[in-house]
C-alpha cells in the first residue's frame, strides 16, 4: 500500500459530520487492527507489550504473528532496550503499555537507548491524559508529552480520532526513526472521513476556519474545540480557526502564526498538563514568531482524579462547554 503522507495541504473539516450526535470508535482497536493489516504487508513488523496486551489491543497482532510479538511482561524499561535491540537488525518494534508506564517507568531506556541512537522504535502507549478515567491519578498521566518532547529526535505524534490513528500508524511504519504516538482508552467521536484523510507530515491540520479566536487542540480534545466552535457560530457570531495539533514535535509554527496573526488571540485545549504540553509548545512559538495573547486549557498544575472520562474532562475545563465559556468570557 502506498504511503498516506502527503506534503503542504491542509485539509478542512467535513461539515457533513454530524458533531452533536457524532459515530464513536476506540483508537486503540482502530491501533491493534492496523497492525495485523501490517503485519500482513511487512514481515519486519513485530510488536511487544508489557503484559497489557488485552488493554492495548496488541493481542490482536499477538493472536495472528504470535512469533513476531513479545511479551515482556511488567518490565518496562526491558521492554524498550528489547525493541531497541529488534530495530538494530531491521525489524520494525511497536511497543505499547499504557502510556504512564512508557512515558514514566521507561524514560531514560528511550532517552539513552533509542533516541540517543536514532533507532527506528515506535512507542504507541494507550491510555493516554485524564479520559483514562476511574484508573485515577496514579495512571492517568498528563505529563507525557513533555518527557518526550523534550528528548532530541524524538516525534511526538497524538491523533484525533480511530481514522487519524489508522493514518498515523501507516505513516510511523514507513518513516524512518524514533516516535511516540499518544493514543487513548475510551470509544471518542469519528471526526474525518477515512477515504479522504492524508497525514501532513509535521503540519497543523486545520480542521474549520475562522477569523475571531484560534482554537488549537490535540487528541481528544479536538471534537470538543469543533463543537464548541460550531455553537459559538451559530449561538454567538464567534467564528474560531480549530487547529488540530496531529504533530506535537515537529511542531508547525508557521501555520499557527498565521492563524494567530488573523485571528488576535489564541486558545490552547489538552488532555495533559498545561506545562511542557500543547500549551507550553504553542506559547513557544508565539513567543518566537507571532506574540499574540494566549490562554491555555488542561490539566492546571495538578493531578488527575478517578472518575468517568466525561466527567473529568467537564471538572478540569477541556470539554466542549468549557472551550465555549472561555471564548465568550475572553470575547
Amino acid at each position: 500500500m502506498g504511503s498516506p503522507v502527503q506534503q503542504n495541504e491542509t485539509k478542512t473539516f467535513e461539515a457533513d459530520i454530524d458533531l452533536e450526535k457524532p459515530q464513536k470508535a476506540a483508537p486503540r482497536v482502530t491501533y491493534g487492527e492496523t497492525l495485523v493489516a501490517l503485519g500482513h504487508e511487512n514481515p519486519n513488523i513485530v510488536v511487544l507489550d508489557a503484559d497489557l496486551a488485552c488493554s492495548t489491543q496488541t493481542q490482536f497482532f499477538a493472536n495472528a504473528f504470535p512469533e513476531r510479538f513479545f511479551n515482556q511482561g511488567i518490565a518496562e524499561m526491558d521492554l524498550i532496550n528489547t525493541a531497541a535491540g529488534l530495530s538494530t537488525v531491521g525489524k520494525i518494534p511497536f511497543v505499547s503499555t499504557f502510556a504512564m508506564f512508557a512515558s514514566g517507568k521507561a524514560w531514560e531506556a528511550v532517552r539513552n537507548t533509542i533516541a540517543y541512537s536514532k533507532l527506528n522504535v515506535k512507542i504507541a502507549p494507550t491510555h493516554s491524559g485524564i479520559s483514562l478515567g476511574e484508573d485515577g491519578a496514579s495512571h492517568q498521566s498528563i505529563e507525557d508529552l513533555a518527557l518526550m518532547r523534550v528528548i532530541p529526535d524524538m516525534t511526538v505524534i497524538v491523533p484525533s480520532d480511530s481514522v487519524e490513528t489508522e493514518a498515523l500508524i501507516r505513516y510511523a511504519a514507513e518513516t524512518q526513526g524514533p516516535m511516540y504516538i499518544r493514543l487513548v482508552r475510551p470509544n471518542i467521536p469519528v471526526i474525518h472521513k477515512s477515504s479522504e484523510y492524508k497525514v501532513n507530515a509535521g503540519k497543523l491540520r486545520v480542521e474549520r476556519e475562522g477569523s475571531d479566536i484560534t482554537i488549537v487542540a490535540t487528541g481528544e480534545t479536538v471534537y470538543h474545540a469543533l463543537l464548541a466552535a460550531k455553537h459559538l457560530s451559530e449561538q454567538h457570531q464567534i467564528e474560531a480557526d480549530v487547529l488540530n495539533a496531529v504533530f506535537i514535535k515537529p511542531f508547525d509554527a508557521e501555520t499557527l502564526a498565521k492563524s494567530a496573526r488573523k485571528t488576535g488571540k489564541v486558545l490552547t485545549v489538552e488532555s495533559h498538563s498545561i506545562i511542557g504540553g500543547l500549551g507550553g509548545v504553542v506559547a513557544e512559538a508565539l513567543g518566537e514568531h507571532q506574540p499574540t495573547p494566549l490562554k491555555r486549557l488542561g490539566v492546571q498544575d495538578t493531578f488527575g482524579q478517578s472518575g468517568t472520562g466525561d466527567a473529568l474532562f467537564k471538572a478540569y475545563g477541556i470539554d466542549a462547554s468549557a472551550i465555549e465559556a472561555a471564548v465568550l468570557a475572553w470575547a
